[in-house]
């Protein structure tokens, strides 16, 4: 049995290269406003994204290059230009969601796979067939298909690959498209420019049309969020995700999230991917660490349930929860300093997040490193920079890189437990 494939979100090269440290098979990412986050498509000039793909390959990894926008008839001629110039870089694939873009990448680049982007809405093996006989390669399941209904398609279509979302932030309307985004700032969402207006909190009136009277509905002094869907988490479901023997690959979503949320929500799906390998499971264990990244309360989705089924997919009370932890630093890519994210001090216990566990206990002016039961932690003496500065603290913003006690893999995180 071939290893699923776990697929990350690479929002700028630095979140790319923490994905593959922290266990991503594969990565996706965009250059430019033809991606569906526009924001994480300005994070890549073309040099850096034919740099990011080199990496990446350089891993013996994989990197996905998202085309997944709805363009006008006006940018047709820079879209084709577009998918040229990154055709040129070898990327591992397209993600697109329209036909008309499918063929047009297919003329230009004919040897790069095709992967539907979960835009497309595939929810049966009758759009499954046609979008293979189109030449598409993988379809990115709809948000809203069951596992059984993937079965089903896989049956009938067995060399088509299948890729499903398991974690991330959920739309609240039918596959994404969304037009609220566009009402109220002209952000178009399905051309990489939401606004997350779904997101805000608002306020509600009823109106007697006869009498003209207008009522305040409230929920509470704030306002509700009525449009806010809680994120998607399939951790504890992975196991049976995996048994159906008919998903290639587990996607996480987050390309415009930080850096701690790429690193940690990856390292726990490497970690339950290789678990069910292994036969020791522990859906317990996945679910109290994702608590540890900001979210907006969790919820399965609706590929293990029935839509009519949930009852719980909706926070109406805040837009984000800051997790039970707090990042404080992260080592930096020479593996002997760290740069604060928050606030560090001397004497402080930091929990060590780190994409491998190649470190040792030691001790010296700066600090020690050092082991309680399964967790790793560091705490400072000093707080020296490179250039030989003494701070009494550190906070996020400062550019200055604190000296660790010993060398600790790239991208480990700092963190401590919010109290």
């Amino acid at each position: 049995m071939s290893k699923v494939e776990l697929l990350s979100p690479a929002g700028n090269f630095e979140k790319l290269k923490i994905a593959l440290a922290y266990g991503a098979d594969a990565v996706y990412a965009g250059v430019s406003h033809f991606s569906l986050r526009l924001r994480s498509g300005k994070e890549f000039t073309y040099e850096s994204f034919e740099e990011a793909i080199k990496y990446t390959h350089s891993k013996g990894k994989k990197l996905y290059v998202t085309i997944n926008g709805f363009p006008f008839n006006s940018q047709i001629e820079l879209l084709k230009k577009h998918i040229q110039k990154v055709a040129l870089m070898k990327p591992d694939a397209f993600i697109v969601a329209a036909p008309g873009i499918i063929k047009l990448a297919r003329d230009i680049a004919p040897d790069i796979p095709i992967h539907l982007s979960t835009q497309a809405n595939v929810l049966s093996y009758l759009d499954a067939e046609v979008y293979w006989d189109l030449g598409v390669k993988r379809i990115i399941a709809a948000r809203e298909v069951s596992l059984k209904d993937l079965i089903k398609i896989k049956e009938h279509l067995p060399k088509l690959e299948l890729e499903v979302f398991v974690h991330g932030s959920m739309c609240f309307a039918y596959s994404g498209r969304c037009l609220i985004s566009s009402l109220q700032s002209g952000r178009v969402s399905n051309r990489g420019s939401c606004a997350n207006d779904c997101r805000f909190p608002y306020t509600m009136y009823a109106k007697n049309e006869e009498s003209g009277t207008l009522f305040k509905v409230e929920q509470s002094e704030e306002g509700t969020h009525i449009m806010n869907a809680k994120d998607l988490n399939l951790s504890s479901h992975v196991d049976t995700i995996l048994k159906s023997g008919v998903i290639d690959s587990l996607k996480i979503e987050g390309r415009t999230k930080s850096t701690y949320y790429v690193g940690l929500v990856t390292k726990v799906y490497r970690q339950a991917i290789d678990d069910f390998y292994a036969d020791k499971f522990e859906s317990k264990r996945y679910e109290q660490e994702l608590q540890s990244t900001k979210n907006r309360g969790f919820n399965d989705g609706y590929l293990v349930k029935r839509p009519f089924e949930k009852d719980n997919t909706q926070n109406l009370e805040d837009s984000i929860s800051e997790g039970t932890h707090q990042v404080y630093a992260m080592v930096c890519e020479d593996e002997k300093s760290c740069l604060s994210k928050f606030k560090l001090v001397p004497n402080e216990e930091y929990e060590l997040i780190m994409p491998t566990c190649r470190v040792q206990e030691s001790e010296n002016e700066f600090g020690k490193i050092y082991r309680r039961g399964e967790s790793w932690y560091l705490s400072f003496d000093k707080l020296q920079t490179q250039k030989g500065k003494i701070f009494d603290e550190i906070h996020s913003g400062n550019t200055n890189a604190v000296l660790l006690p010993a060398t600790l893999p790239a991208f480990t995180f700092l963190r401590r437990k919010i109290v």
